[in-house]
C-alpha cells in the first residue's frame, strides 16, 4: 500500500452508473488510485455518482463550478478527464477564434496543478471525416440534411486548427498531459518538451469473470465452434460497422455485434444482415464489467472497422482479454499492429474478409505477443504511473 502524498480531484463530466467510455475509464482509474492510497474526489454530472455534480456538456458556468469545488477541498491535484464534447465543444462558423468549451476559463484560473488525459486529437482528415455520418445520409429530407451536411463540413475544415489549439492550451496552462499512445503525443506536440506522458488505457477482465470459451459461449447462445470476432460499443457512425453488412466472413469465422445506444447523439443504424451470414447481432445494450468480460473470453479476436479514431477502449479491452485484433488502418491503430497485437487493412469489406483470414494463418504469433503486452494494461499498473506522475508535478 503506497502512502497518500496527494489529495486528487477528478473531474469528467460523465460518471457510473452513467453510460461511456470516459466514464468507465475514470471510474476504473479512481477505484486502483483509492486501491494504492490516493485520496480521490470526483465532479461529474448530477446523474454520476462522484461526490460533486454540476458538471454537464451544457453547463456554460462549468469552470466556476470547478473553481469552488476547488477552493471547498483544496486538492494538491486536478485531473481532468479531457473529452472536448463533453465540456460543450461549440465551433464558430465564422470565426474560428471563438471555438471553445465551457470548462477554458477554469485552466485558466485554477492555482492548482492540472493534470489533463486527452481522450481525442485527430488527423485532418479524420477531424474532417466527423463532419459526415452514414445516418444523416440515410434519414430525413435530402435538401435539409445536404445543407447541415455541407455547413457542418464549413465548421470542420474551418476549425481544425483551433480544435488543437484548445488541446495546446490545456498543455501549456496545465502542469502535466496524459495520451495513450505516441500518435496522440504528436499530434497534441507535448512529447519533445516533456509535459506529456504516454500512460496506455488500462483494461483488465472483471474480477470473477474467468470462464472457458464454452461456458462464455453458452452464457450468450453463440456458436461452440469456429472463432469468434466481436465488435463491440455505441451505435455511432464512426464504429464503421456499414461494412460488415457487405463482407464475406472466412470460413471458420462469425462475427457478433453487441452495442448500446449513445446518450449523447441518438444514431440509428441498422445492419441490413440477412439470415444466411455468419454475422450474430446481440439485442442486450449495455453490459456490465462482469458480462462484458465473459463476452470478451467468448471471442477470438476483436474487429474495429472505425471511420474515425483516436484511442480505442475496445482494443484495449480485448487486448487484456488476450484477444487480436483487426482494424482500420488508422494511425491509433497501426502504432500497435506494429507491436505484434493486430493486424490494420484498408477500410472496405474485402480487406477485412481478408485480415480475418490473415489472423488465422498466425493466430498463435498474436496471442504470444498480446499475452505479453496485456500486463502494461492492469489498473494496478496504470494506478502507479498516475501515482508517479502526481507527484512529480504537485510539489510533495
Amino acid at each position: 500500500m503506497m502512502q497518500s502524498p496527494s489529495r486528487i480531484l477528478m473531474v469528467s463530466t460523465e460518471y457510473p452508473p452513467m453510460q461511456g467510455g470516459v466514464g468507465r475509464y475514470t471510474f476504473n482509474l479512481t477505484k486502483e488510485l483509492r486501491q494504492i492510497g490516493l485520496e480521490v474526489y470526483v465532479a461529474c454530472n448530477e446523474e454520476g455518482g462522484g461526490q460533486f455534480f454540476g458538471l454537464s456538456p451544457t453547463n456554460i458556468n462549468n469552470s466556476d463550478v470547478l473553481l469552488r469545488i476547488v477552493k471547498e477541498i483544496r486538492p494538491d491535484i486536478v485531473h481532468v478527464q479531457y473529452e472536448p464534447g463533453m465540456y460543450g465543444l461549440i465551433l464558430d462558423p465564422v470565426n474560428p477564434k471563438k471555438t471553445n468549451t465551457n470548462i477554458e476559463s477554469f485552466y485558466d484560473k485554477c492555482k492548482v496543478p492540472v493534470v489533463t488525459t486527452f481522450h481525442s486529437a485527430y488527423t485532418f482528415r479524420q477531424w474532417f471525416s466527423l463532419g459526415a455520418t452514414k445516418t444523416n445520409r440515410r434519414n430525413g429530407n435530402a435538401t435539409k440534411l445536404l445543407l447541415r451536411r455541407v455547413g457542418d463540413y464549413w465548421k470542420r475544415f474551418l476549425n481544425y486548427r483551433s480544435f488543437h489549439n484548445l488541446n495546446k492550451k490545456k498543455l501549456q496552462n496545465g502542469q502535466a498531459g496524459i495520451v495513450f499512445s505516441h500518435y496522440m503525443s504528436k499530434l497534441i506536440g507535448g512529447e519533445a518538451k516533456g509535459d506529456i506522458e504516454i500512460i496506455y488505457h488500462g483494461a483488465q477482465p472483471a474480477p470473477f469473470a474467468r470462464m472457458t470459451k464454452k461456458e462464455a459461449r453458452s452464457k450468450f447462445s453463440l456458436p461452440q465452434e469456429g472463432q469468434i470476432a466481436l465488435a463491440l460499443g455505441f451505435r455511432t457512425a464512426t464504429k464503421g460497422w456499414d461494412i460488415l453488412e457487405k463482407m464475406k466472413v472466412p470460413r471458420g469465422w462469425t462475427i457478433v455485434v453487441s452495442s448500446s445506444e449513445n446518450h449523447y447523439i441518438k444514431y440509428d443504424l441498422p445492419l441490413r444482415i440477412g439470415n444466411d451470414s455468419n454475422i450474430i447481432i446481440l439485442q442486450n445494450g449495455f453490459l456490465s464489467e462482469f458480462d462484458l468480460s465473459i463476452l470478451f473470453y467468448a471471442s477470438d479476436a476483436i474487429i474495429l472497422p472505425y471511420e474515425v479514431s483516436s484511442a480505442s477502449g475496445v482494443m484495449f479491452d480485448g487486448l487484456a482479454h488476450g484477444l487480436p485484433f483487426v482494424a482500420s488502418d488508422l494511425e491509433f491503430f497501426r502504432e500497435f499492429s506494429a507491436q505484434g497485437l493486430g493486424i490494420t487493412v484498408r477500410r472496405n469489406p474485402i480487406a477485412f474478409s481478408k485480415g480475418l483470414a490473415d489472423l488465422t494463418s498466425n493466430y498463435t504469433s498474436f496471442r504470444e505477443s498480446v499475452d505479453i503486452f496485456k500486463k502494461k494494461l492492469s489498473w494496478n499498473a496504470v494506478a502507479i504511473q498516475h501515482a508517479n506522475l502526481y507527484k512529480r508535478n504537485s510539489g510533495s
